[in-house]
């Protein structure tokens, strides 16, 4: 016959091709898991609330207010305000009074802090505003020598930030002692009984990766098995690609006759 058996197809779907795909649907997946990861991690704490005080620090806040107020004939409270936003209020009037326009209250002293917390994703920072405020009859310059006292007692707007709700309750009981200094009103008599020292300040900071360390840490995994994959991939398709030359070869030379020589 002049015409030799015609060489044999190589089939569309072979080894090279099902690899492909296997490699493709597994960086697929890892995309898809490190999207979760990375958006898990930067959303975190976007919408974090400002904590108001524990039942317990009011409790504990509330008499040692009342007896100040009896001792210096001033009231004395504390106002706490997410963006504005009323948090918690409390006097020596009781847990959730106010000082302000109480006709109990001629002469009053609060301490004001406002707290927002920013999400992760914006360039600004956390903040606190504090201030302390007081009835018409105080000299101003007292109080804001008041303000600034209230470092003395690790009241820093860091503190403000990692507990706001123990900060304004801590800076509501500072307020007898740093009037009296400022001169605005008489010391209150020393309590014969001995006081429990303060608790420490929580920890300072809202790091990123402290906070989402787990998520981070699964992003930074899935990325280095995409590396695997790819190196994977490329050398068993350089591999396939490389025996499958010589075949082509051996079948076109098998395909041949002496009558087309």
């Amino acid at each position: 016959m002049a015409g030799g058996r015609p060489p044999r197809r190589q089939p569309t779907g072979g080894p090279g091709s099902r690899t492909g795909w296997k490699v493709g649907a597994g960086l697929a997946a890892v995309v898809v898991l490190v999207g979760i990861c990375v958006a898990g991690a930067l959303s975190g704490d976007d919408d974090a609330a400002v904590a108001p005080p524990t039942v317990t620090e009011r409790d504990d806040t509330v008499p040692l207010l009342r007896r100040a107020a009896t001792a210096q004939g001033i009231c004395y409270g504390w106002v706490l305000q997410a963006d504005v936003e009323v948090v918690s209020a409390g006097s020596n009037l009781g847990d959730g009074v106010g000082v302000e326009g109480d006709p109990r209250c001629p002469r009053w002293v609060r301490v004001v802090a406002d707290v927002t917390y920013v999400p992760e994703s914006s360039e600004s920072n956390d903040y606190a505003y504090v201030t302390v405020e007081g009835s018409a009859d105080l000299d101003p310059g007292r109080l804001l020598a008041v303000d600034s006292g209230l470092e003395r007692f690790g009241l820093t707007e860091d503190a403000f930030l990692d507990d706001p709700g123990w900060a304004v309750t801590r800076a509501a009981v500072s307020l007898p002692l740093l009037l009296a200094e400022a001169g605005a009103a008489a010391p209150v008599p020393v309590a014969t009984a001995g006081s429990a020292d303060p608790p420490p300040l929580p920890a300072a900071g809202n790091d990123l990766w402290r906070d989402r360390w787990g998520y981070l840490l699964a992003a930074g995994g899935m990325l280095l098995v995409t590396v695997l994959l790819l190196t994977v991939g490329l050398v068993q398709r350089r591999r396939e690609r490389a025996g499958a030359a010589p075949r082509a070869r051996v079948g076109a030379a098998s395909g041949r006759t002496p009558e087309d020589r």
